[in-house]
């Protein structure tokens, strides 16, 4: 799933730029949208939602809808941040998210006005904005450019997709995640950065190397890059298989080979001092 966010001061036409991300990018695909609504509330006080958060509920789904009109569902949550409904748009099987605000996040952003202080912008569009169609075409080219981002989800929904897992028997997958504790030494976060487009292309010779054993129907590998804090996820791959025998050796082999082949570097932050891994290697 390609993210990109699109900020500026109030009433500066963010809305209208993501309106016409939409209408373009839905003929590449499903696309979500992400707004922050600031302290407007999407369930007022006294209604069966609030009634449910104040009986102690973390979330609340509302479904509307009947066999003539369809179904709509509305999600509400006091402790979702913007990560977390990113990953639940990804987990859909989306392939665009297009957020409206989150200035403050490391989101890729487009910026329309002066607004400073900002940080990932990929792109500033002037105040008085002309959604004109050579310019819906660059933005368009920009938001097809982002790194997709994927869940573990996402990746397995992406597998189950492949016309050959009919003759599939198993799915295996590895999650890779950021180890506080290693004895009495305890790491906060790893920092990767990745060579590319080296990197990726690594990964697309480790996934068809290993797709040509027999057996072995998808190889799917993704890796994150930026600051991964500990216990938060840093590498998924999952495999489909005909036979479970098949599966475990190409899993294991994937992760090995990737450590290996792949220029990904990583950066450790402990208590007591940070380090480039490959420095100490």
């Amino acid at each position: 799933m390609k993210v990109i966010s699109v900020v500026g001061y109030k009433k500066s036409g963010k809305t209208s730029v993501v309106s016409a991300l939409v209408r373009n990018l839905s003929g590449f695909g499903k696309v979500g949208t992400i707004k922050q609504m600031g302290e407007q509330r999407l369930n007022p006080a006294e209604t069966d939602t609030d009634g449910h958060f104040d009986a102690g509920a973390d979330t609340v789904i509302g479904i509307t809808g009947t066999e003539a009109t369809g179904t709509e569902v509305a999600s509400f949550s006091r402790d979702l941040n913007i990560e977390d409904v990113l990953d639940m748009l990804c987990d859909q099987g989306l392939d665009f998210a297009l957020v409206e605000g989150f200035k403050e996040s490391n989101l890729p952003k487009i910026v329309i006005g002066d607004l400073q202080g900002i940080s990932n912008v990929v792109f500033r569009l002037p105040a008085d904005i002309d959604m004109h169609e050579e310019l819906t075409a660059s933005l368009v080219g920009i938001a097809l450019a982002q790194p997709d981002q994927y869940t573990l989800e996402a990746l397995i929904k992406k597998a189950r997709r492949n016309p050959a897992i009919r003759k599939a028997g198993a799915i295996g997958t590895f999650s890779g995640i950021v180890r506080e504790l290693a004895g009495d030494e305890r790491t906060s976060r790893l920092e990767f950065e990745k060579y590319e487009p080296e990197a990726s292309k690594a990964l697309d010779r480790i996934r068809e190397e290993l797709k040509q054993k027999e057996g072995i129907l998808e190889v799917l590998i993704h890796h994150k890059t930026g600051v991964i804090k500990a216990g938060e996820d840093i590498v998924y791959i999952v495999v489909a298989a005909a036979h479970r025998a098949e599966l475990f050796p190409a899993l294991s082999e994937a992760i090995e080979r990737l450590k290996v082949e792949a220029p990904i570097w990583k950066k450790e932050f402990t208590e007591k001092e940070e380090f480039w891994v490959h420095d100490r290697e």
